[in-house]
Order: structure tokens, then sequence, then C-alpha cells
């Protein structure tokens, strides 16, 4: 994964005065912390920070006053109203060091045909080097038949991560759906209903 620079200037002011302040001005208040060093209280370019955090698990590159320090994403506030980014916590990381992240599943090809998948759990919990965060695993459904399951502990890993979601939790299952009373009967009046159709038309053409 490449590394997303933002270019970060020191906080002074605080409080949800600040703060408003910060955004009108097209900015995020935002804080480094980890590796035991005091909490950086930083203002983050918005546009800039708000395309970054879209990326999962995205590696920043944050300059501030001409150091270059690698964060991780660990909690981004919205307004849920607006859909505004209101705050954004990033935890200082290191190349070569570990770090625990969710990474979302993504399923390739398709079941057997009349099935379909159904997601138990959306992402796996994993261990992997920081500078090196997947941004999805992949694992590949093709002709599976109903009550088939796939399990954490089946899905393979990028290289060098570790898993740490339990290796039994079930994450796609393959069903068959099942039509409901109400659809069968809807299905067996719309039949009736082109057969008496198709009827009255060959009675017509007769006539």
């Amino acid at each position: 994964m490449s590394e997303i620079k933002l270019v970060a200037t020191t906080r002074t002011e605080f409080g949800k005065g600040a703060a408003r302040r910060l955004r009108r001005a097209h900015q995020v208040p935002a804080v480094l912390y980890g590796h035991g060093s005091d909490p950086l209280h930083v203002a983050l370019p918005g546009h800039e920070t708000m395309l970054a955090v879209k990326q999962a698990n995205a590696l920043f590159a944050v300059e501030l006053d001409g150091k270059t320090t690698l964060a991780i994403t660990k909690d981004v506030q919205r307004d849920v109203v607006k859909n505004t980014i209101e705050h954004v916590d990033l935890l200082i990381v290191t190349k070569g060091e570990k770090v625990a992240v969710d990474v979302q599943v993504h399923v390739v090809g398709e079941s057997y045909p009349g099935t379909i998948h159904v997601f138990e759990t959306q992402a796996l919990s994993l261990e992997v080097e920081a500078t090196h965060i997947p941004t999805e695993v992949q694992v590949s459904i093709e002709g599976l038949t109903g009550g088939a399951t796939i399990t954490a502990g089946e899905i393979p890993l990028p290289e060098g991560a570790t898993l740490l979601s339990d290796p039994d939790l079930t994450v796609i299952a393959i069903s068959v759906p099942h039509a409901s009373a109400e659809d069968v009967a809807a299905d067996e009046a719309a039949a009736d209903l082109a057969a008496s159709q198709s009827a009255a038309s060959a009675a017509a053409a007769e006539a």
C-alpha cells in the first residue's frame, strides 16, 4: 500500500469553537498518538483527508514541522447529518511494526446455479505489517453448493498476515432460496391468469 501524504499544522486552540473554525477553514482536527509519545494535536487538510479515509486501512505519511510520521486511522468521527469529518484519530506506526486491523472479505467466482451466498461476517481481524496492510482478502465460492460454508481459517491470507479472528468463525454460507407461501400463491395466480387469457384469446380467434 502506498503512503498518502498529508501536510499537518500544529493546533494551539481547542474546544468546540476552535474545531468549528478549523472546519470552516476546510481543515480537520486530528490527534497523532502512540509509541509512548505525547499526543500531537494537529489540523489536516480537509479535502485530502476526506478522500484518504475513504480508503480502507490507509497508511498516512503526515508531515509536521519538516518531520514525517507514519500513521494509520484508528477512528473517524463524522457528523451523522452532514456526513462530514469531525475528528480523526491517527495511530503512529513504524516500518516493520505489526498492527491489528480489520480487513474486508471480497468474494470471487459464482456458487452453484440456484444458490446464493450470505456473509456471516464482512471482515477478518488480522495482524499485519503496518506498511503492508491489505485492502481486502479474497475467497473463491466457485461451484459451491447449498449448505457449504467457508470459515475464517479456510480463507487464504496475504503473505506475512496472521489471522486473529477465530478460525472456526463462519464467514460465508451458501444457501438455496426458498419461496414463501405468498410467493408460491402469487406465481400460481399469475399462471392461472395467463392460462385464462390465452384460452379467451383462442376462443375469440375461433369466433
